[in-house]
């Protein structure tokens, strides 16, 4: 039995983004048990009395993009994410993760996306299954998570990680595998569409796949084909898909980024408001910061990464495949670099996987290869060869007027999409929620204290189907946090990406104090949060 807690003169932002209240909340069994105008410690037999005030009491947060399928597991302390505020987790992001697999996909999975989750060692993947996956989770973590059928991996596990075009028998057994990933308790699918294999697919395959999704209640949340060149194209593909398929759709790190979009952000609310007149059910998550991160190796034309690794390299190694890949990269733009040509003074490398190159950490490719006096498309080859494809970046190529513009719509969540490891990441890990309710509430004025505690909470649970969190109200389950209004504020920096927000004291994770005082506690009370028949999430 979970601790009772007594939280007393509160004002509570329940997460409706209407206007806040003073309270006492009672916290039992791991629920919120009452929410009154004065709970005395004696009526309500706390066993730890909160004094908050001059605190917020909200909901805890929801990651709607984030990227610790492996961190889940591996680290139970997960300070990223509940320093600020994070009680549950959108995981299986971007096409691409750890479930489900067999012991072939896995091996290379593993390699591919090191740059996003590291390799701890194939002694930590005791699951295959999703239901595997998320009964580990339920072994104890540091927070709630839910999960999404990643496109990237059922194309893999049916067609092989090379460019073919998926037959009918291909999509109906990719279908079945969908299937069972949703009965097993995922909430739907994503896509990665400028990362291999995903990005092979046509729209017939995902139209197959989508249909399935929204006929078992779930959602499609899209990595789609282009946030650069062609962006609000690939993002008119996604809604016109969706609404095909009578699925709804969750737009992923929505943004309009690179050179040929600045100032273009309207234009794809003006979008998405058309599609929503019309009756489409679209909800999007952005991020609060201008750069984006993926791996060194996405950059690559999707021909120069079909198949595994070792097929990537070896075309590293080839002058004719080098003199295709630089035109692509340099001249014609790479379709994944989203179709732009590539900026070498934008790419920053994040982190590496061989230790011996630490030394290019927080450089941008063309500072390197100023610093050699070499081309900086050889430093670009030299990187991947040496470090194994595991090289982990950030794209300088956000525009803050774009951000703002996104940021603001009626159907907006947060998501961090944050990459936790390598040895400079993106502060974004560690920084969105607390940046959301400093910078751009409190100091900007975007928008209301109450609303934005709703793109953090209540509008991102409705997302995801969860009946009973998401909210402050009686019976929910208490996954809350309480900050101060006017300290709250992100403090990681790109320099220093590992730094817990400021003015977020307590985070409680079904009932139990995970952060207190701002320090960790042991509690590793998170769960998985499965889908149970259509619609409903427990």
């Amino acid at each position: 039995m979970s601790p009772r807690t007594l939280i007393r003169h509160a004002a509570v932002i329940d997460g409706t983004e209407t206007t806040r209240y003073t309270a006492d909340v009672l916290v039992a069994d791991g629920r919120i048990s009452a929410i009154e105008p004065t709970l005395r410690p004696r009526d309500a037999l706390a066993d730890r009395v909160i004094d908050a005030d001059g605190l917020v009491l909200a909901p805890g947060f929801l990651d709607m993009h984030a990227h610790s399928d492996l961190a889940l597991v591996t680290d139970p302390e997960h300070l990223a994410k509940l320093s600020q505020g994070v009680t549950t987790e959108l995981l299986g992001q971007d096409g691409l993760s750890y479930a489900p697999v067999d012991d072939a996909t896995l091996a290379i999975l593993r390699r591919k996306i090191a740059g996003w989750n590291s390799d701890p060692g194939v002694e930590v993947f005791t699951w295959r299954s999703v239901a595997e996956y998320l009964d580990r989770i339920d072994v104890g973590v540091a927070g709630n998570a839910a999960y999404l059928v990643p496109h990237g991996v059922l194309r893999a596990l049916v067609c092989g990680w090379e460019d073919v075009p998926a037959t009918a028998a291909d999509i109906a057994a990719m279908c079945d595998l969908l299937r069972t990933a949703l009965a097993e308790g995922a909430l739907g699918l994503s896509a990665g569409l400028t990362y291999t294999p995903g990005m092979y697919a046509d729209s017939a395959e995902l139209l197959a796949l989508c249909t399935v999704v929204g006929e078992l209640g779930g959602f499609f949340a899209p990595h789609h084909r282009s946030y650069g060149k062609g962006a609000l194209d690939a993002y008119a593909e996604m809604v016109d898909l969706t609404t095909r398929a009578r699925c709804p759709l969750h737009l992923a790190h929505a943004c309009m980024n690179f050179r040929p979009n600045r100032g273009r952000g309207g234009e794809l609310v003006a979008l998405l408001d058309e599609a929503i007149a019309a009756g489409a059910d679209i909800t999007l998550d952005t991020y609060p910061y201008l750069p984006g991160a993926t791996t060194l190796s996405a950059v690559l034309p999707s021909w120069a990464t079909s198949g595994s690794p070792d097929e990537t390299l070896a075309r590293l190694h080839d002058p004719a495949a080098l003199a295709r890949i630089r035109a692509d990269l340099e001249v014609h733009g790479s379709d994944g670099c989203h179709g732009v040509i590539a900026e070498w003074d934008t790419i920053e490398i994040s982190g590496v996987a061989h230790p011996e190159l630490d030394g290019v950490v927080g450089r941008t490719v063309a500072w390197l290869a100023g610093s050699r006096g070499v081309d900086p498309f050889d430093v670009f080859v030299d990187v991947l060869v040496r470090d194994d494809l595991g090289t982990g970046i950030l794209q300088h190529v956000g525009h803050e007027e774009n951000v703002r513009t996104i940021m603001r719509h009626p159907r907006h969540t947060a998501g961090s999409d944050g990459l936790l490891v390598g040895g400079k990441p993106h502060p974004r890990a560690w920084g969105t929620f607390p940046r959301y309710l400093g910078h751009y509430c409190r100091e900007l004025g975007l928008f209301s204290l109450e609303e934005c505690v709703g793109h953090l909470t209540g509008r991102a649970a409705a997302r995801l189907g969860l009946r009973d969190r998401g909210l402050v109200r009686p019976s929910y389950a208490a996954d809350l946090v309480l900050f101060d209004p006017d300290g709250v504020a992100d403090t990681a920096t790109y320099d220093q990406p590992r730094s817990p927000a400021a003015g977020i004291p307590h985070v409680l994770v079904n009932g139990e104090l995970a952060m207190d005082d701002s320090h960790r506690t042991p509690t590793t009370s998170g769960r998985a949060l499965r889908r149970r028949g259509t619609g409903e999430v427990r």
